[in-house]
């Protein structure tokens, strides 16, 4: 068909235009190799349903740099549509029709069943009370009384205390306590604070450094791509598993990262981890801008 042999052709040029084989872009967004290829050629029949159709269209596209909200409006005549609602409501109706007859007694006797249990606990609870309740006939052993009608413990002195010695007036006046040392004060730290998100680019800012070090590591297969403010590339390729990129941007007034695999890179400024604002395991493709602001 024309129109999915169009989408298809934007899909694999967008791909080869980044230079990415199917097998790179496999790594990237966990689709198996055949799907990739289905979807470059338009057979959407071998794929499991079209739910999965829409989904690995979307990954893909995230991944090369493309809006697949775009795509969806641009090509919705021959793209699947998923009838969420209608799933939903089937397995609705399916779940109340397969409700056991024994699971419906017990829910109706089950207010029943709480309503002895609460008598029975509470008749425990006041059968423990009555079996601790101290004797009221019983009465503290008083104090014996001495003859001179004191009673015992009265007639126990307590030892006297030494009288406080006067001290010499003539002494030296005591030594004055040391002061502490001034505790100069500390050097605020330097942190990356999220400004704002502008489409699936989030913005942050760096205050309060003196220098700007920037760390890419990869935990898996990803596209990385850093770059400074006037468009130079520091670096541009594939991010195997255990490696990082790692440039100084001190000298530089802002950082672009862009992740073909979000979820499998972390990303690191002067040693601290930078949190993603947008959900990584929502759109694979992350853009990311952090403005260097020196005091």
């Amino acid at each position: 068909m024309l129109w999915l042999s169009e989408l298809g052709n934007r899909l694999k040029q967008a791909r080869e235009e980044r230079k990415l084989s199917l097998d790179d872009l496999q790594a990237i967004t966990k689709i198996q190799k055949r799907y990739l290829l289905g979807i470059e050629e338009g057979n959407y029949g071998m794929m499991p349903g079209n739910f999965y159709v829409r989904a690995f269209i979307k990954q893909y596209a995230e991944a090369v740099g493309l809006d697949p909200e775009k795509l969806f409006d641009e090509y919705k005549n021959e793209i699947p549509i998923v009838h969420t609602e209608e799933t939903i409501e089937l397995s609705r109706v399916k779940t109340h029709k397969e409700l056991p007859k024994s699971a419906s007694k017990v829910l109706e006797f089950l207010p029943r069943i709480l309503i002895i249990a609460v008598v029975i606990l509470a008749a425990v609870i006041i059968w423990i009370t009555v079996q601790n309740k101290p004797d009221s006939s019983g009465q503290a052993d008083q104090p014996k009384q001495t003859s001179s009608g004191e009673n015992e413990y009265d007639a126990i002195e307590s030892p006297e205390e030494p009288e406080p010695k006067e001290t010499d007036t003539g002494s030296a006046p005591p030594a004055e306590e040391d002061k502490p040392a001034e505790e100069k004060p500390a050097e605020p730290a330097s942190e990356v604070v999220f400004k704002e998100t502008a489409g699936r680019k989030a913005v942050y800012e760096l205050t309060k450094a003196e220098q700007f070090k920037l760390d890419v590591t990869s935990s898996g297969t990803t596209w990385i791509e850093i770059r400074n403010a006037s468009g130079k590339k520091f670096f541009s390729g594939m991010l195997n598993k255990g490696k990082t990129e790692s440039h100084d941007f001190t000298n530089e007034t802002e950082a672009f990262i862009v992740i073909g695999n979000a979820s499998a890179a972390q990303i690191k400024v002067n040693g601290k981890p930078v949190e993603y604002k947008i959900d990584p395991k929502k759109t694979v493709r992350q853009d990311m801008q952090i403005v260097y602001t020196k005091e």
